[in-house]
């Protein structure tokens, strides 16, 4: 049977109103398409068919009071509805560390990524919208990347979700802010006196793809503070708290002074990488491992077994 006039998908033209002014577009359409893939939001960026006041948008344009964003017609999750697995739904479950009535913590385990995309049929966000029907403003103030495993902040309403992002981009470490610390073992000795690095970065895609974060001097101002917390013969446990929000910047960060991340197929060091295999380690090895709210809440997250297990293999072979 044909399909009948009315039930055509038909584009849609959307006053930013100001809850959405100075957001990225690529987060305004992963708003405004709930349950649409990662990968499909970018296709449409990538093929001109989304629109601000008739012109073409980059995914990183920013958004303004009263622009008109065209979103091109789309079929989405009400005919494919997201299926979460019951392995999957007890893993998140297990995971919550903190809820209220605007806030939801997850100690995300490595291997999930946040987001649906290539090769990734339900993220973390798609998978806990369903658990959570209740809350379909359910967002996330951040992300890790896929294989990093730690603490994530989700809000639960758009007021809450503006909040976070307003204070995750504040990079005075004075001010009101949000505060992360990550534990990262790094390929020797990093020196003490190394507090802080501060190096431009730049976000580039390569073919097929991947994407790869390199120091340019004509990059974005990002910061990362570092903290010795345990010296092993051929590695160091460091603490790093990144004060700007920067794809990849920790791991991009240590690489640059010499000291790669243990296990980080992108940046780090393959010759360390296959020493460490023989201590355990199967992945990258960052946790983020505490988060500080206005307000003084603080959050930990203790380091994964696996993870655990390295470090006392390390003091062993001391």
């Amino acid at each position: 049977m044909a399909e009948a006039e009315s039930d055509k998908p038909v584009a849609r033209f959307v006053t930013v109103g100001p809850e959405s002014a100075g957001q990225r577009i690529d987060n305004f359409l992963h708003s405004e398409l709930k349950g649409a893939p990662k990968s499909l939001v970018y296709r449409i960026l990538r093929t001109g068919e989304v629109r601000v006041n008739k012109g073409r948008a980059k995914p990183d344009m920013r958004i303004a009071l009263g622009d008109v964003v065209r979103i091109p017609p789309l079929r989405l999750s009400e005919e494919l509805p997201v299926r979460v697995g019951a392995g999957l739904e007890s893993t998140l479950r297990q995971a919550v560390v903190h809820e209220d009535a605007h806030l939801l913590i997850i100690d995300k385990p490595a291997g999930i990524a946040v987001h649906a995309g290539t090769g990734v049929k339900v993220g973390m966000i798609e998978a806990l919208r369903v658990m959570w029907p209740e809350t379909p403003a359910l967002e996330l103030a951040h992300r890790l990347d896929r294989e990093t495993s730690g603490l994530l902040v989700l809000a639960k309403d758009r007021p809450t979700l503006l909040e976070l992002h307003e204070l995750l981009r504040s990079d005075d470490t004075r001010g009101e802010r949000v505060k992360k610390s990550y534990l990262a073992l790094v390929r020797g000795s990093f020196p003490d006196e190394l507090r802080e690095v501060a190096a431009p970065l730049e976000k580039n895609t390569l073919r097929g793809g991947e994407r790869l974060v390199e120091v340019r001097g004509e990059g974005k101002p990002s910061r990362t503070l570092f903290r010795v917390v345990r010296r092993f013969a051929e590695a160091t446990l460091v603490e790093a708290s990144p004060i700007t929000g920067r794809t990849h910047q920790i791991r991009v960060h240590a690489a640059y002074v010499g000291h790669p991340i243990a296990g980080d197929d992108k940046y780090g060091d393959a010759a360390f990488d296959r020493a460490l295999r023989v201590h355990g380690l199967t992945r990258l090895f960052l946790h983020a491992a505490r988060i500080e709210l206005p307000g003084r809440r603080k959050f930990e997250a203790a380091l994964p077994d696996e993870l655990a297990r390295v470090l006392e293999q390390l003091e062993t072979a001391r």
